[in-house]
């Protein structure tokens, strides 16, 4: 009975995981509108009900133990899972079933957000949760139950999923539409001498490549790990950079940008992937909807193609 009293006492669990990321007792009380003595007893019963000290204290702040960072992952899945359950037990009867997508914020800025718009002007009763994370978190999601599918650039083989190619896009050098330095081309030893605005795809893959176009140690008047957010920089001026094309169509298309073709080298391609449980709890409607008009032609072995963000595939 005090096992099941730990583990359905999600207020507990909520005022530690406030308690984990905030880092002060006095600070989560206020969060919380509760009283500071509130926060320490339901904390000292949580590590008596487990047995093990979950923080380390000190005069000014709390940091997490290892049993601390190994209990959180759990406490904030089952948080999780008890708002999901709720949500589908009192759900309204107009929506007869949710379905949660997680995918990469690249991957939703230059596909998904259209199809998911397209989709609800439907009005079809499906209840959509995206969530915009990075890979590992969203096949950790994944293979929890969290989530249903996840568009990722990475691929997983795995028994119990279905990995599908989603989209292959390229990768285009641009630069502000006015500026007219290297209008002919530009060759591969030539970008050492330009202001490159530097996306952190990932450490292995095109963000591998791209690092590997410049002298080591090199360093970039601005590192980001979105890619979303570099045409405006580019637009204003500030640098050039490489983005997928996707990415970049309507800003070519308005001249805000401009292509820079490459004279000596080639980036590779880009690949995407539609990951689900098999057999899939994603509607088949609304999976045509999302995967429409996507990019096929996803060679098995074509070497020549990486995944953007770096990870390996899971197998």
């Amino acid at each position: 009975m005090k096992e099941a009293r730990l583990f359905l006492d999600t207020t507990t669990l909520r005022t530690f995981i406030a308690l984990a990321q905030i880092k002060n007792f006095t600070k989560t009380a206020q969060q919380l509108f509760v009283a500071q003595s509130t926060v320490t007893n339901r904390i000292r019963d949580l590590e008596t009900e487990l047995g093990v000290p979950l923080f380390i204290r000190s005069h000014k702040q709390v940091d997490l133990t290892p049993s601390g960072q190994k209990f959180l992952d759990y406490a904030q899945r089952f948080v999780s899972l008890e708002l999901a359950a709720l949500q589908d037990i009192q759900s309204s009867p107009t929506y007869a079933q949710k379905v949660n997508i997680g995918t990469t914020n690249t991957i939703y800025e230059c596909h998904l957000q259209r199809r998911i718009r397209s989709y609800l002007k439907e009005k079809k009763g499906v209840s959509l949760h995206v969530t915009i994370g990075h890979t590992t978190e969203m096949m950790h999601q994944l293979q929890t139950g969290t989530l249903d599918a996840i568009f990722s650039f990475s691929a997983m083989f795995r028994d119990g999923y279905v990995c599908r190619p989603y989209r292959t896009d390229s990768l285009v050098l641009v630069c502000q539409a006015g500026n007219t330095e290297y209008a002919q081309g530009i060759y591969k030893d030539d970008l050492q001498k330009i202001d490159y605005l530097f996306c952190n795809f990932a450490l292995q893959g095109v963000g591998l490549y791209i690092q590997d176009l410049f002298p080591r140690h090199h360093r970039f008047p601005l590192e980001i790990d979105n890619s979303t957010k570099l045409p405006q920089y580019v637009a204003d001026g500030i640098g050039y950079t490489f983005l997928p094309k996707s990415l970049i169509e309507e800003d070519l298309a308005q001249k805000k940008l401009r292509a820079i073709p490459l004279l000596d080298f080639e980036p590779p391609k880009v690949d995407s992937y539609y990951i689900t449980h098999s057999p899939s709890t994603v509607p088949e409607d609304l999976e045509e909807e999302l995967l429409a008009d996507r990019s096929y032609g996803l060679e098995e072995n074509d070497q020549r193609r990486h995944d953007d963000d770096g990870e390996k595939d899971i197998k």
